[in-house]
């Protein structure tokens, strides 16, 4: 036999056979792959399962959170019967920033852009306090009733509740979770 027809014949055994080798090592690696895509989808399934409910009960508390801050609920919780202004504004500002703080780690569930809007809603509620209080003629004399005026007064000509813009980006926010 000759050398050429030898390399001819080895060529047409090994040729196929590298082939059909490249062609299973191809198909093994889109096995794999898929199966790696299947399984970070079951992870994610999985991790959402546990997750989506505590990022629920954060939207949940922060909904409360504002409902409890804005300044109708908050005038009707904490009386000012028998306080002076500065004595309720006081009470007022240390209730308002004690719920802030007790809610402080829900941004963990939370994008970026809706613990901004609940930031921004304490901090419209406290300016809007401070303002009532510092309106007041002679705010060391005043009772906490008329504190409590004021803020009633000044919701009513902004027309605008400081904590309704955070309100509906929260609840927009959570609605999109499902």
């Amino acid at each position: 036999m000759n050398t050429t027809t030898y390399l001819f014949d080895l060529l047409k055994i090994i040729l196929p056979a590298i082939i059909v080798g490249g062609a299973i090592l191809l198909i093994i690696r889109q096995y794999l792959d898929k199966d790696q895509q299947r399984r970070l989808i079951e992870l994610r399934l999985q991790s959402s399962q546990t997750t989506l409910p505590m990022r629920l009960q954060a939207y949940e508390r922060i909904v409360l959170l504002l409902e409890r801050i804005t300044p109708n609920n908050i005038l009707v919780r904490l009386s000012s019967g028998g306080q002076t202004a500065q004595d309720y504004h006081r009470a007022l500002l240390t209730e308002i920033r004690s719920e802030f703080e007790h809610n402080l780690s829900q941004q963990l569930y939370m994008s970026h852009e809706s613990w901004a809007q609940v930031k921004q809603a304490k901090e419209n509620v406290l300016t809007m306090i401070n303002k009532a209080f510092h309106a007041l003629p002679n705010p060391q004399q005043q009772r906490g009733t008329d504190l409590a005026k004021r803020v009633l007064e000044s919701l009513m000509t902004d027309e605008a509740d400081p904590t309704a813009q955070a309100l509906a980006f929260v609840k927009r926010e959570a609605a999109g979770l499902f």
